[in-house]
C-alpha cells in the first residue's frame, strides 16, 4: 500500500479530530471509512480523556481524541518539526500565536497548538520513539490538508518563514499549492466573498464520493456540500454527528 511522505521535518504529517464523545465518533468514522481502532490510550500529558488511534487495513491513518470542555469539534492538521520549542519561537517571530501547549514528552512525542499570522489554528508535532508512519493518498485515508484564509499573501509569508514552503497557483483552479523541496505538501485557498470561515480543512480520498456522502447521512451525519465534479475529481463536504466536517474526493478517470 503506497504512502505519502509524512516523515520529513516541515511537512504535514498527521490528522486527528477532537470530539466531545470520542467513542461515539468511532461509531461514525469506523463504518464510514472502514477504519478500526486501537484500544483507547490516554491523551498526551496536559490533556484529559481518551485517544483512539484509527487504522485502515492495519496501518495508522488518523485519530479521535477527547475535545476540551466548551471547545468546538475540529479536525486538526499537524506539521512535523524536530523541536517544538524552537518552532514556536520562529512562528511567533513570523506573527503567529501559541494557543496551547506544548503537551506531552518522552516516547509519545510533543504537540502544540498555534494560530498562524492570519489567525487560523494548526498543530505542531515533534515525534517520539513510538511514532509510526501514516498511510495516505489511498481511498479511505487522508489525502491533503488545505488552508482557507482571508489573507493568502500573509499566510504564504508565514508558512514560508516558519517551514520553508513556497507556492504557486493552479491554473483555473482558484487555489495554490504549497511545496517544500519541490514536493506538494498542502493547498491554500482564499475565502474572500465565499462565506467560508478561515480554517485548515482536511480532505480524505474515497473511491466514490456520492456513495460516501450517502453513507455519512445514513450514519447520522450531514452533507454540507453535495457531491460535485471538478477537473479530475468528484468532491463533497460532510459533517459528522458532533459538528466536525471533512472533505472527500474521488479521482475521476479521464
Amino acid at each position: 500500500m503506497p504512502s505519502r511522505d509524512t516523515s520529513s521535518v516541515g511537512v504535514p504529517c498527521r490528522v486527528d479530530t477532537f470530539q466531545p464523545d470520542p467513542r461515539a465518533a468511532t461509531e461514525f468514522y469506523g463504518p464510514l471509512f472502514g477504519w478500526t481502532f486501537d484500544d483507547p490510550a490516554p491523551m498526551p500529558a496536559g490533556l484529559g480523556g481518551e485517544y483512539f488511534a484509527a487504522r485502515y487495513r492495519g496501518r495508522l491513518v488518523a485519530g479521535i481524541g477527547q475535545a476540551p470542555p466548551l471547545t468546538p469539534t475540529v479536525w486538526n492538521t499537524y506539521i512535523r518539526v524536530d523541536d517544538v520549542t524552537q518552532t514556536i519561537a520562529r512562528a511567533e517571530q513570523a506573527g503567529g500565536t501559541l494557543l496551547a501547549g506544548p503537551f506531552g514528552a518522552g516516547p509519545e512525542g510533543r504537540l502544540a497548538v498555534l494560530a498562524d499570522a492570519t489567525g487560523v489554528p494548526f498543530c505542531l508535532w515533534q515525534p517520539g520513539g513510538n511514532d509510526g508512519g501514516r498511510v495516505a493518498d489511498v481511498p479511505n485515508s487522508w489525502a491533503m490538508s488545505s488552508l482557507h484564509t482571508a489573507d493568502v499573501e500573509r499566510a504564504k509569508a508565514f508558512y514560508g518563514a516558519v517551514f520553508g514552503w513556497d507556492s504557486g497557483p493552479v491554473p483555473d483552479a482558484g487555489f495554490s499549492l504549497w511545496r517544500r523541496s519541490g514536493e506538494v505538501v498542502a493547498a491554500v485557498t482564499p475565502t474572500g466573498g465565499t462565506g467560508v470561515p478561515p480554517h485548515w480543512s482536511v480532505n480524505f480520498a474515497v473511491s466514490d464520493a456520492d456513495a460516501t456522502a450517502e453513507r455519512a447521512a445514513a450514519l447520522g451525519g450531514s452533507v454540507l456540500m453535495a457531491p460535485m465534479s471538478t477537473p479530475g475529481f468528484r468532491n463533497a463536504v460532510i459533517g459528522d454527528p458532533q459538528g466536525g466536517f471533512i472533505a472527500v474526493s474521488a479521482v475521476v478517470p479521464e
